[in-house]
């Protein structure tokens, strides 16, 4: 399938956005896609200084060339993240102009717009800037409220215009931060694979084919992604979008994510600096990818078709007993209810995980032979981050292995979704599937 076959098919799957145009040197189409969408109405540019630099200034002129009245708005910070306050500064952009947000630049400018304009009912338009996030086209934005990073529900734009010249243009880190974050999408997929044996939540077919049909072929060029080539960029900017695309039909982002963000969760809820700076998302996961695809090493060894299932349900804590686990793990985080909340929801009694883990064990072979063929090892996934430029130890991104070990208590509880950590949990095995990651001998051992 060619690349506009695969855009065409996902378009169709895709509940929001109804345009994505991909090539090179097209920001001249933002106008008429403007006009297409949103006919007779004002727009307000949204970008950063570097951002505007790159792509800003060529499509207001466009825009006004066009005869769209156009203002704009600059963030003037060097650094910053999607936080409540930038929501409540755009939200009284939109206020105050009446306009259509254009958002030019990268995943945080792309988040804050959209929560922003489903505060005023209205969808926007986005040029993204680099080849960094999957976030474009997905369904929420992640933002962080009250100490917490939270993905709140909103719809995705209804059109996108991302010029290849300017993506492989973005600074490299940006762009193996984007690899990074599309690598993720295949410990997260092997995630979804046991929630969906499970019974937890079904995979989607729609959400599911969109990207994981194409995963592995969007992601072999890591040293074309390295060197900029326009091809591997728009190949990688692809996937992220298609990624958008998936989370849009599933109406989450289970199919993008699950234990591999969660970490990244933490260092930006408890503003992990290195050098100085944040760490970029693409960056964060790229630690937390890894950690799970060592996860997955280890858990492929195991043979659950001999489980105690009785012993297990045996051994399972009440729900109270859960919560004050929760609590006394997040006591002195910036958020400390958040286990105890998202363990509230996620909670299933002795019934449900005797109908869970029998269901693991009476279907272990074949669920082993899937995973197996979903998941990369952490050798091979190791390896295409170091080509593409992504970190690939812990210390590059200003954590040590012991800092990831301390972090797993945490990913288990800090959401709803099932994971991995859930069914070890539940399995009796949680302790020996982590101990292993760090022993000797192991992917991060300490």
């Amino acid at each position: 399938m060619t690349s506009e076959e695969r855009i065409a098919a996902a378009l169709k799957v895709a509940t929001d956005t109804k345009a994505f145009e991909l090539g090179q040197g097209i920001l001249g189409r933002v106008p008429a896609l403007f006009n297409e969408y949103f006919p007779g109405r004002k727009a307000v540019l949204v970008a950063d200084k570097n951002t505007w630099r790159v792509a800003g200034a060529e499509v207001f002129e466009a825009l006004q060339a066009a005869g769209v009245p156009t203002e704009k708005f600059l963030f003037e910070e060097d650094e910053f993240h999607a936080d409540w306050d930038h929501i409540e500064l755009l939200d009284k952009v939109l206020d105050e102009s009446g306009a259509i947000a254009v958002s030019v630049g990268s995943g945080t400018i792309n988040d804050l717009c959209k929560l922003t304009s489903h505060h005023h009912r209205q969808s926007y338009l986005t040029v993204p800037t680099a080849a960094s996030v999957d976030g474009y086209t997905s369904f929420g934005a992640s933002i962080t409220y009250q100490n917490a990073k939270q993905t709140f529900e909103c719809p995705a734009p209804v059109a996108v215009v991302a010029d290849v010249d300017v993506i492989a243009a973005a600074p490299k880190d940006m762009t193996a931060a984007g690899y990074a974050d599309l690598a993720a999408k295949v410990p997260a997929g092997a995630e979804w694979m046991i929630a969906d044996i499970v019974g937890a939540e079904p995979i989607q077919p729609a959400a599911w084919h969109v990207l994981q049909d194409c995963l592995d072929d969007l992601l072999s060029d890591p040293a074309g992604v390295a060197a900029g080539d326009p091809k591997a960029v728009a190949d990688l900017f692809e996937g992220l979008i298609l990624s958008g695309f998936a989370m849009q039909a599933a109406r989450s982002s289970r199919p993008a994510s699950c234990c591999d963000h969660l970490f990244s969760h933490i260092l930006d809820m408890t503003h992990h600096r290195y050098r100085g700076k944040f760490v970029s998302h693409g960056f964060q996961v790229a630690i937390g990818t890894l950690t799970m695809c060592a996860v997955f090493d280890e858990f492929l060894k195991y043979d659950l078709s001999d489980i105690d299932v009785d012993a297990c349900v045996a051994a399972w804590p009440t729900l109270e007993e859960e919560q004050a686990r929760a609590l006394k793990i997040f006591e002195g985080f910036p958020a400390p209810r958040l286990g105890y909340d998202q363990i509230t929801q996620k909670y299933g009694d002795a019934g449900a995980v005797r109908r869970e883990l029998s269901v693991v064990r009476d279907n272990w072979a074949s669920l082993r032979e899937r995973l197996a063929g979903q998941v990369w090892s952490f050798a091979k996934m190791q390896e295409m981050f170091k080509i593409a430029g992504a970190p690939y130890e812990p210390e590059h991104i200003g954590i040590t292995r012991a800092d990831i070990r301390d972090m797993f208590p945490k990913v288990q509880l800090m959401r709803w979704r099932y994971n991995i950590l859930d069914l070890a949990k539940r399995g009796r095995f949680y302790d020996r599937l982590v101990d292993s990651v760090f022993s000797k001998g192991g992917a991060w051992e300490i």
